[in-house]
């Protein structure tokens, strides 16, 4: 064997145990997209939890959303419904989606159908994973939300959000928002694409003063509705 062979080998192998031991769901973290006429889809799929919502921004109308945690196994996600804004029954149950990668479009199947949806962003930004909101400014201080069924929680990639607030126990779902975001030099922004309640805040843009130590994050600024919040989130996913 030549010396070249020897210094190859294990170079090779070094590389191809580092291919096998990232995990399958590293792939697929991230903001995905696909359109169909005037209608847009964004799923958003971080660190084992999915969400997925239809709209036309245009139109200002908000179609649907659904989502949940999720698992990959022989490439296949299994996704546990958490919430479904029009089927609550769906909310507890298990679908089973094929995918693939073609290129950087992701090949996602379900029921014989074949969809392609192409990457809009990363995760290469520290607000990146789920949030749930446990505490809210009164009275000059933070007070602490008790943890239960009823939940408010935001999905965040690189520049994509959205909020959803949902009761996994009553499968009862209350409303969702979501768009685009930056979050820089301690200002936030939320750039609003679609609003459940209100299609009138599409189109919005709302700033915060927003403070990431750790798995807190804090915003405190005005509401669409133009009313003061300060909010307190924590990293779950």
């Amino acid at each position: 064997m030549k010396m070249r062979d020897l210094i190859t080998l294990p170079f090779l192998i070094f590389m191809l145990g580092g291919i096998e031991k990232q995990k399958p769901e590293d792939t697929l973290h991230g903001a995905w997209r696909m359109q169909v006429g005037s209608m847009d889809m964004i799923m958003n799929i971080q660190h084992g939890y999915l969400s997925h919502a239809s709209f036309d921004m245009t139109g200002k109308k908000f179609h649907q959303t659904r989502g949940g945690s999720f698992q990959v196994k022989n490439k296949k996600v299994l996704l546990f419904y958490e919430f479904c804004s029009y089927d609550k029954e769906l909310v507890g149950k298990t679908e089973e989606y094929n995918f693939s990668f073609d290129n950087e479009n992701l090949i996602w199947e379900f029921n014989g159908i074949r969809e392609t949806w192409k990457r809009i962003d990363d995760n290469k930004q520290p607000l990146a994973g789920v949030w749930r909101i446990t505490g809210r400014m009164q009275d000059g201080k933070i007070n602490p939300m008790n943890p239960g069924p009823r939940k408010t929680l935001k999905i965040l990639s690189a520049n994509r959000f959205q909020w959803f607030a949902i009761n996994t126990e009553t499968k009862e779902f209350f409303g969702t928002g979501g768009g685009t975001y930056t979050f820089r030099d301690g200002k936030y922004t939320e750039n609003i694409e679609f609003f459940s309640r209100d299609s009138s805040r599409v189109g919005a843009s709302l700033q915060f003063d927003g403070n990431l130590s750790g798995n807190t994050w804090t915003h405190k600024g005005l509401s669409s509705r133009g009313e003061p919040i300060h909010e307190e989130w924590t990293r779950i996913h």
